[in-house]
């Protein structure tokens, strides 16, 4: 296929934050390798390598301390360089794990003050986004945790969790802002234990909130994998559910520090799955890359990094439409669904229907006996993702 085929478009809804492509390669153990750059200068790189999307938390645009004079000019200055380059804000979030006052958390800290600061904070920031026209508001609670049990009674964080989180919905519903809140997981780093640690964990608490319809889920690729979990699968739960209002990808080995890497870079059957069911279950939201440049980069490897998120992502749909249309493949995921033997439909319960599945006897050896030539599958999918099929 021609190589112009993996070259990002509008529709595709790919998205960075101005934290990805601005990150200065600033670790725990190094000091940063590129310069700081402004926000209208990142917008211009996105255009530049051709995303749709930018997204950012609060503070990214403009510093905690700015004042309002300050900020309004801020603001101004970047809607333009947004407007210039032909991107939209489609997502905002807040910071609230970088100042020193979230060091025993933000909506979960034990001391009330800081709670409630941490809700006018957001209050602002989804301000801020919808100023921008963001839809989608991302809450990721990185400092929403422990490194010692001692310090809370972790019912108390979520009751307080729920609280704010209403707070947040109702203040939402009384601006008319129309934001869909998308909530995003993560086991650990910077706490020691963070509480809300798999997309699976919000799956459970958003039924309990007052206005469940208004979250979601932003579930991200580095941190159900940092966990050795199976990424799609929280996804799948997720759009099952209705609840896949955005998602983050990257790319992440197990067992390891969230690395963030390049989309598709480490694990590529993954990718390739996840790229797969995103595109044949009908998920619409933005494809965001919340993911960074390896700290050996300069600002036109910052360049590379973004376009080579993007690029992979769209090879990976290539190749989900090659799995699709794949003769054998498709003969023997058909073979694999269809029932060995005649039994009655289960279906949805109804007393005649359960009494006739107690009636009907089973052949287990007939059942044992189906083919199922999983080996194969796998690797025929192996051959497509290596490109000699």
């Amino acid at each position: 296929m021609a190589s112009d085929a993996y070259q990002p478009k509008p529709e595709h809804k790919f998205s960075f934050g101005l934290w990805t492509v601005g990150n200065p390669g600033r670790d725990p153990f190094g000091e940063p390798v590129r310069p700081v750059r402004p926000p209208v200068e990142l917008a211009g790189l996105l255009s530049e390598v051709g995303a749709w999307g930018v997204n950012l938390h609060d503070n990214d645009l403009v510093p905690i301390d700015a004042t309002p004079s300050e900020r309004d000019k801020i603001v101004k200055d970047f809607k333009a360089a947004c407007a210039a380059g032909g991107l939209v804000v489609p997502m905002a979030t807040v910071n609230l794990f970088t100042a020193p006052v979230f060091r025993d958390g933000a909506f979960t800290a034990n001391d009330p003050a800081v709670r409630a600061y941490a809700v006018q904070k957001t209050m602002r920031a989804m301000d801020l986004g919808a100023e921008l026209g963001a839809k989608i508001f991302v809450l990721w609670g990185g400092r929403e945790g422990t490194e010692t049990d001692a310090c809370r009674n972790p019912e108390d964080a979520v009751k307080r969790l729920r609280e704010a989180l209403d707070y947040l919905c109702e203040y939402s519903i009384d601006q008319k802002y129309g934001y869909k809140f998308a909530m995003e997981a993560k086991p650990n780093e910077p706490r020691g234990d963070i509480y809300m640690a798999t997309t699976g964990n919000y799956l459970g608490l958003i039924p309990t909130l007052a206005n469940p319809e208004l979250v979601g889920v932003n579930p991200e690729f580095a941190h159900e994998t940092m966990a050795g979990l199976n990424f799609l699968h929280a996804v799948a739960q997720a759009s099952e559910a209705g609840k896949l209002f955005h998602i983050d990808l990257n790319d992440q080995v197990i067992g390891r520090y969230d690395q963030d890497f390049r989309f598709a870079s480490a694990n590529a059957k993954g990718a390739f799955f996840l790229v797969k069911f995103l595109e044949e279950s009908g998920y619409d939201g933005p494809r965001h890359f919340d993911a960074h440049a390896y700290r050996t980069e300069n600002f036109e490897g910052v360049k590379d990094f973004a376009r080579g998120c993007m690029r992979s992502y769209l090879i990976m749909k290539e190749k989900a439409a090659r799995f699709a249309a794949d003769k054998e493949i498709q003969a023997i995921v058909k073979d694999i669904a269809t029932a060995s033997a005649a039994a009655p439909t289960v279906g949805k319960y109804s007393k005649s229907g359960a009494q006739a599945l107690l009636a009907h006897t089973f052949d287990r050896p007939v059942l044992a006996a189906k083919n199922l030539p999983y080996e194969r599958l796998d690797q025929l999918t192996m051959e497509i993702i290596y490109g000699v099929r």
